[in-house]
């Protein structure tokens, strides 16, 4: 069964409070704000149609923190909507996974179809590259009509290269989209061209633009290429952001009438990286003006600060079987979390896990996870694992925790019927 634990493990079948256990581990202050709230819990909390005290007018709105994939703003972010050209990063993401896995090269070259050409070339009179009929065109080139033209033939020609069909390689999108965490999006095309089963949240744009950040640093700078010249034709790079922020360095626009505008964006300033997603937008300014002061709004308002040290012990697991009862649980990492610099946030800390855990258990075993809430909102989500090994119990032990299953299974039923 799922088992959650807030400051206080509170474990609902259990017959005792896991007090002694977490007392004084979770009550953490960070730096000179507030400490957690030791009390407080968010389970049946009314999620709010604007979260982080700040409001837009795009329909559809959400601001990360890159480093620590903390949200500090959100509107209808699980929305999902037409993400119309920004679906190119889905595109972008998996030519860039194959790159790095050695499955394709830079200097491979892909024709230019027919289909190519009449969808997303120049006689679909939409973004184009305007890669010529029955040419052919190297993955380095079609990459930076993708990225800095939104050419549609671009995409469709990666697409056809790579799998053989379009259709073969929205199947590889959506694959793809699934192994990283995006549940809801789905896919028609490869370069987000009108189609009803293009859909997408902003937040699984913008979790989907700092995966590209994180993993993929070098090729990332093609999204901060601010023009690109091809078959004698010079475009500019359409991410306005690119020329009104400073610190701008990507990522993707996107226009289509049912979709209306919308904008991934990314900038870093005084070493801290933002990355803001608007969508729905009717007016193609605005869709610049409102991501541009969501961006700003972040920066002056949030700074990073240190939670829990990577070999800090945030709580326990119970564990069936085992020689002990319980497993230390620690983060592989350290974690950082994005507070206000007011000092006013009150965060909430709660270990989620399936148990009891299984004897026996390794060191370094993923166990479950931690989550920090700033009110209603989540702030940063971090994998946990365990400590220490803990080996497999005597019989005695093993009998003593299958009668004690037994029991509360037992109670949890009575108390269904109830």
């Amino acid at each position: 069964m799922a088992v959650l634990t807030s400051l206080i493990f509170v474990r609902p079948r259990c017959a005792r409070p896991w007090r002694a256990l977490l007392a004084g581990v979770l009550a953490i202050a960070i730096g000179t704000g507030p400490a957690l709230a030791a009390n407080q819990s968010v389970q049946g909390a009314k999620k709010e149609e604007v979260v982080g005290g700040y409001d837009t007018d795009a329909p559809s709105a959400i601001l990360i923190d890159a480093e620590s994939g903390s949200v500090l703003f959100e509107k209808n972010a699980d929305e999902l909507r037409p993400p119309s050209s920004m679906m190119k990063l889905m595109t972008v993401e998996l030519v860039f996974n194959l790159l790095t896995k050695g499955e394709i090269k830079l200097t491979d070259d892909y024709k230019i179809s027919e289909y190519a050409w009449r969808r997303g070339g120049a006689p679909a009179g939409n973004s184009t590259m305007f890669a010529e009929i029955h040419s052919r065109v190297s993955v380095d080139d079609l990459l930076h009509g993708a990225i800095i033209q939104s050419g549609n033939d671009s995409c469709i020609a990666l697409a056809e290269g790579i799998a053989g069909t379009e259709q073969a390689f929205v199947e590889r999108m959506t694959k793809r989209a699934r192994e990283l965490g995006l549940t809801q999006s789905t896919f028609a095309n490869s370069n987000g061209l009108p189609d009803p089963a293009n859909k997408m949240s902003v937040r699984e744009l913008g979790r989907l633009a700092r995966h590209i950040i994180l993993t993929y640093p070098d090729y990332y700078k093609l999204f901060g290429e601010k023009e690109f010249t091809w078959n004698k034709i010079r475009q500019t790079n359409r991410n306005p952001l690119l020329n009104a922020m400073p610190g701008a360095d990507g990522l993707k626009t996107g226009y289509t009438k049912d979709g209306g505008y919308g904008l991934v964006g990314s900038a870093v300033q005084n070493g801290m990286r933002l990355i803001v997603v608007v969508n729905g937008v009717e007016d193609i300014d605005d869709r610049a003006t409102e991501a541009k002061k969501l961006l700003e709004w972040g920066f002056r308002n949030f700074e990073s600060r240190p939670l829990f040290a990577a070999d800090a012990t945030v709580g326990y697991a119970r564990v069936f079987g085992g020689e002990k009862r319980y497993v230390a649980l620690t983060p592989a990492e350290s974690v950082r979390v994005m507070v206000r610099k007011n000092g006013t946030d009150k965060l909430i800390a709660r270990i989620v896990y399936t148990g009891p855990v299984a004897a026996p258990v390794e060191a370094g075993r993923r166990i479950g996870v931690v989550r920090v809430w700033r009110g209603p909102n989540l702030a940063v989500e971090v994998p946990l694992q365990a400590a220490e090994a803990n080996p497999t119990g005597s019989t005695m032990r093993r009998a003593l925790d299958g009668a004690s299953e037994l029991v509360i299974g037992a109670f949890r039923a009575g108390m269904a019927k109830l």
